[in-house]
C-alpha cells in the first residue's frame, strides 16, 4: 500500500512527492493523473494549474534532484581541498544524495526514456555535464600524478555511475547500511581503484 504525502508541504511540491513515489512503485505508464491527485489530496484542476501532464511531473522529478546534485558538486569540485579529497567527497555526496531521494531517483534511472525527444534530449545533456565535471576531477587528479592514468577517466566515471544507478536494486531504508556508510564504501572503492600502482 502506498504511504500518503506529507500534506503540510504545498500543493505542487506534494504533487511531485505523489508522482515520484508512485512513479517508483508503480511505473510512469501505468500511473494516472488521478491516481496522483487523489494521493496528494487534490483535484485535476489543481495539478493543471502547476503541471500540464505527467511529462512535466516526470521532468521535474529528474531535475529537482539533478539540480541539488549540480550545486553539491560544484560546491565541492571548487572547494580548497587536495584533489583526492574532493573527488572521495564528490563521490559520497552523490550516493548518499541519491539514497535520500531514492524514488526521486529510481523514476529517473528507469522512466526517462518514456519523455518526448526532446525533453529526452534536455535531460541527457543535464546529465552529460553532471558526468564531465565529476569526470574532470579524476582527470585532474591524473594529471596531477595523484591518480594512475592508465585507466581511462571516462570509463572510471561510466563504472563509478553504474554502481549509483543500481542502488535502487538493492539498498533498503530499514537495511544495516545507512546512506552515509554506503557512499562512504563507494567512495573507498572508487578512490582505490585510482592508486597509483
Amino acid at each position: 500500500m502506498t504511504a500518503r504525502v506529507d500534506m503540510a508541504i504545498p500543493v505542487q511540491e506534494r504533487l511531485l512527492a505523489a508522482a515520484s513515489r508512485l512513479f517508483a512503485e508503480r511505473g510512469f505508464a501505468p500511473t494516472s493523473v488521478q491516481d496522483i491527485v487523489e494521493l496528494a489530496g487534490v483535484t485535476k484542476g489543481a495539478m493543471y494549474h502547476y503541471y500540464s501532464s505527467k511529462d512535466d511531473l516526470l521532468q521535474q522529478i529528474y531535475t529537482r534532484l539533478l539540480s541539488v546534485q549540480q550545486e553539491r558538486l560544484a560546491e565541492i569540485a571548487e572547494g580548497p581541498l587536495p584533489v583526492a579529497e574532493r573527488l572521495r567527497e564528490a563521490a559520497a555526496d552523490v550516493v548518499v544524495s541519491t539514497l535520500e531521494n531514492l524514488d526521486d531517483a529510481m523514476v529517473s534511472f528507469r522512466s526517462i526514456h518514456m519523455l518526448p525527444p526532446d525533453r529526452q534530449a534536455q535531460v541527457r545533456a543535464d546529465r552529460r555535464r553532471y558526468h564531465e565535471r565529476f569526470r574532470a576531477l579524476i582527470e585532474e587528479g591524473q594529471a596531477a600524478g595523484v591518480f594512475r592514468d592508465d585507466l581511462a577517466a571516462d570509463l572510471v566515471t561510466h563504472q563509478f555511475f553504474g554502481g549509483v544507478h543500481h542502488l535502487g536494486s538493492w539498498y533498503r531504508v530499514d537495511g544495516a547500511l545507512t546512506p552515509q556508510a554506503i557512499g562512504g564504501s563507494f567512495a573507498e572503492l572508487l578512490l582505490r581503484s585510482l592508486q597509483p600502482i
